[in-house]
């Protein structure tokens, strides 16, 4: 490694080009992914006492301790007024690994994010959970925090965050809002749960549902009048409500679905794809909204039937994952590859794209 580069080089890099995140592994260059694509930076291979001292420079010694107890600690480092990032520091292969996901550091629109306009009715309800669901690297972060900004600037409450680690810092406005980090603050995401609602809270937002006591502890505080908002790695609005039921024991899923059939407003699943048409990415969207049709389903088992309401719920703000990948193919925005492999139902997708294609003629 060039004896002058140094991590404060390598965040400047990384924020320049805009990447989502820097790599740092023992026998390559550093690494920026740049729209979805590794790309090495223009600089030699990383010896095992560069990614070492890289490491070091940024890990606080608590952490540190951490890495060489459990084998890899997270956190979150800002890095002047450019930019925050979510830091995972790693052992492999008796090395040092670093990965840095850069946190943006404007929040955008509803309207940027490419949410529609009803998604912001949500965030007056009073209670009630609402889930921001998909795969890692999906956007559900930025997503959260600019639905959360949108409360902090327009309701008068008290806003709570438990994350692992913090990444958005939100300024109170009209708002109050206490941000809680698992492991400085508070040692677990249920018992944080538990503790705020003994604070006044009107809003919890949960970084991740990631065990069963998380979920029973959102699941209540949603139902005893509070907005929660959580994360799940699920695509879809079927396949998130049957992930929380099936967490729990046999004997407890038909009280837990109908919780939910209560509780619920609404899941909200993403997906990040490669744009065909300039640099960048864009957003495919599922989005569920509960109606007395889905709360039905739910209670009864029968979440199957949900895609059916999505698709003919578009006057409640409903949006099917295929219809927008197939609207996202139409615009030029994303390619054939992506809309077949990201689709929930491919055949009948290419089928309707056919018909469509030929509609046009």
């Amino acid at each position: 490694m060039s004896t002058d580069m140094n991590m404060s080089d390598l965040l400047q890099a990384t924020v320049d080009e805009g990447a989502s995140d820097l790599h740092i592994r023992v026998g390559v260059p550093p690494m920026l992914r740049i729209h979805g694509s590794l790309t090495p930076l223009d600089s030699p291979v990383l010896a095992p006492v560069d990614t070492e001292a890289l490491a070091r420079s940024i890990t606080a010694e608590d952490k540190w301790q951490e890495i060489e107890k459990c084998g890899g600690a997270d956190f979150g480092l800002p890095f002047g007024d450019l930019a925050r990032f979510r830091v995972s520091v790693f052992k492999e292969r008796g090395h040092y690994g670093i990965v840095l996901r850069q946190i943006p550091s404007k929040l955008l629109t509803l309207e940027q994010i490419g949410l529609p306009e009803q998604v912001k009715e949500l965030l007056f309800k009073p209670r009630g959970l609402i889930l921001v669901t998909g795969p890692t690297g999906s956007g559900k972060t930025t997503t959260l925090a600019s639905m959360l900004d949108i409360i902090n600037r327009e309701r008068d409450v008290h806003i709570i965050t438990v994350e692992d680690p913090i990444e958005y810092y939100h300024p109170h406005r009209k708002s109050v809002v206490t941000q809680r980090e698992i492991g400085h603050d508070v040692p677990t995401f249920a018992e944080a749960i538990r503790r705020a609602l003994r604070q006044d809270p009107d809003v919890i937002l949960v970084g991740e549902m990631r065990d069963l006591e998380t979920m029973q502890a959102a699941i209540t505080a949603a139902e005893t009048g509070h907005l929660v908002f959580a994360t799940l790695h699920t695509t879809g609005a079927a396949a998130t409500v049957d992930r929380i039921v099936d967490a729990f024991p046999t004997d407890q899923q038909e009280q837990v679905r109908t919780q939910l059939a209560v509780g619920l407003v609404a899941v909200i699943s993403q997906l990040l794809l490669a744009r065909v048409d300039k640099p960048g990415r864009v957003a495919a969207f599922e989005i569920m909204i509960s109606t007395p049709s889905i709360r039905s389903r739910i209670r009864d088992n029968k979440t199957f039937q949900i895609a059916s309401d999505i698709q003919t719920g578009a006057k409640y703000g409903m949006i099917a994952l295929d219809s927008h990948l197939m609207e996202l193919h139409l615009g030029g925005m994303i390619s054939y590859d992506d809309l077949v492999t990201k689709s929930q139902d491919p055949d009948t997708l290419v089928q309707k794209l056919k018909d469509e294609l030929q509609a046009r003629r």
